[in-house]
């Protein structure tokens, strides 16, 4: 039996320096800060000149790390208790995994390298707990969170509290500093280099959100709460604001300063200095963009988000908000590709009826149930390019988007289920198919079959098949459709799409 507090630790390897943080955690999801430590390290000036981590920081690394583990030791904290992630730096890095298995048997930490779109999760369930409900608009309106980072800014988008669009951009402090000087050839020409950047950027966000809608600006990561302790008011523990024309004014007074200047007059810890400027800098740009009033600051960042996930396990509540706003972000990727939303909706939400109905049947559980709702939003986004193979491109789109809270591998997952909604069933001679794991595959055959059928349902189009009943009797599935319209063309459907259902489950499917 699980005990009820323990001691646990959170590793982190970022662009520019490792990390801890030490917490108890107590029974209900709630949890107690005990200790936070961080080394300034150059990784990310290592990675994003040469491509990976040299030797050299490598060694550094691991005296840092050993350190870490003496802490560690000193509060008694088991190994399964210590966490440890990598982020921007380390996802850029050729050598990586080789980084990973000598940091692994040199001190016993084994980093796990997570991707930009769960970066994106983590920073959101961390903003969540910091605002709490002390800025109740923050759900009401329209919001854009940002993180600028060392090696890439990630950045967020909800309308109303439901998630648009989440995104890892190349737009680190280290590369802009190390390109603006490539592109321009001095260090004062960053402001330019960064407004052409940040106007391309916009461009592409307005698709998906106009950023002159956005009423709450919020921004994370160190220069942010640097700032915050320098200009802005408290709102709760873990949150402060500023009001726009201050920070606005405070980047114009600092745009220029030197790296000592930024330790001098602001007491900026040298290691964070060098990015300070770039950073507050892209969060002026893009906060100019929008129509904010004030801005935002959780004093927190993915580290908190990791805990708080830890603490709170598998929440009910927490879980069906997060689904929502995966759900969200789907809808909204659709919407940029002009799919048919009233179509794609209906058959996710028949994807969704048979999916119930038949549980003991597909023994898949809850997450996959959302993604299958995903892949059912967006079966027919291929439209976008062209009628003729549009599950072709549906893939394609979907297996080079990102979708909030979802991994590349879910993606893929998912991308698999929209190439095989229609058309020809699945063969060892499609490279796609086959690179998934043999579990995947599995789950992936049982997903597209049953969107198969739930596509059938509404073949015109037209949401005739208001919603449907089903009985399992002997070798057959029965599907009892409710609406008052002539199914003869859903008959038509089913009898073309089913095939892949009974070769799958076993079962012949009936319509009456």
């Amino acid at each position: 039996m699980e005990k009820t507090n323990r001691l646990v630790a959170i590793l982190e390897i970022g662009s520019t320096g490792i990390r801890s943080l030490v917490a108890e955690l107590y029974g209900g999801g709630t949890w107690k800060f005990l200790d936070r430590a961080g080394k300034p390290i150059a990784l990310g000036r290592d990675v994003f000149t040469s491509g990976q981590v040299s030797q050299e920081s490598l060694l550094e690394c691991l005296t840092v790390l050993r350190g870490f583990r003496e802490l560690l030791a000193g509060w008694g904290i088991a190994d399964e208790d210590i966490h440890c992630i990598a982020t921007s730096a380390l996802r850029a890095a050729k050598n990586r995994d080789v980084f990973v298995d000598r940091v692994r048997q040199e001190t016993g930490f084994n980093f796990t390298v997570v991707e930009g779109i769960e970066e994106n999760r983590l920073m959101y369930l961390a903003v969540n707990f910091a605002i709490k409900n002390d800025l109740p608009q923050f759900r009401r309106a329209n919001s854009m969170i940002i993180d600028v980072g060392g090696g890439s800014t990630e950045i967020m988008l909800l309308r109303r509290g439901k998630m648009v669009a989440a995104h890892s951009i190349k737009l680190g402090t280290i590369l802009i500093d190390q390109q603006s000087r490539m592109a321009l050839g001095f260090a004062g020409s960053q402001a330019r280099y960064l407004n052409e950047n940040i106007r391309n950027t916009s461009e592409f966000l307005n698709a998906e959100l106009v950023l002159s809608h956005v009423r709450i600006f919020v921004i994370a990561g160190a220069d942010a709460r640097l700032v915050a302790a320098l200009i802005g008011r408290e709102v709760n523990e873990n949150c402060r604001v500023m009001a726009r024309d201050d920070f606005i004014k405070f980047v114009e007074k600092v745009q220029n300063y030197s790296i000592d200047d930024t330790v001098q007059k602001l007491h900026v810890p040298f290691a964070d200095a060098e990015g300070f400027v770039p950073g507050i800098l892209v969060y002026k740009l893009f906060l100019e963009r929008t129509a904010a009033v004030q801005v935002v600051v959780p004093l927190v960042s993915i580290r908190e988000g990791l805990l708080i996930d830890m603490a709170r396990g598998v929440d009910p509540e927490l879980q069906e908000d997060f689904f929502s706003q995966v759900i969200a972000s789907a809808v909204n990727l659709g919407r940029k590709y002009h799919y048919d939303e009233p179509h794609n909706r209906h058959v996710a939400f028949l994807c969704l009826s048979l999916f119930d109905f038949l549980m003991k049947e597909h023994g898949m559980n809850r997450r996959e149930r959302m993604m299958l709702e995903v892949a059912a939003t967006l079966h027919d986004i291929g439209m976008f390019i062209r009628s003729s193979g549009h599950q072709k491109h549906g893939q394609y789109i979907v297996a080079n988007s990102e979708i909030f809270g979802l991994h590349q591998e879910e993606l893929d997952i998912i991308a698999n289920v929209i190439r095989y909604h229609r058309g020809d069933h699945p063969s060892p001679t499609d490279i796609d198919y086959i690179t998934l794991q043999k579990e995947d595959r599995i789950l992936m055959l049982k997903m597209a079959s049953i969107l198969r059928v739930a596509d059938s349902l509404d073949r015109g189009h037209s949401q005739h098949i208001r919603s449907i009943t089903v009985e399992k009797k002997n070798e057959a599935i029965l599907i009892y459709a409710q609406g008052n319209y002539d199914h003869s063309l859903e008959q038509i459907g089913l009898e073309e799409k089913a095939g892949l259902f009974q070769d799958v489950f076993g079962y012949k499917i009936v319509l009456n």
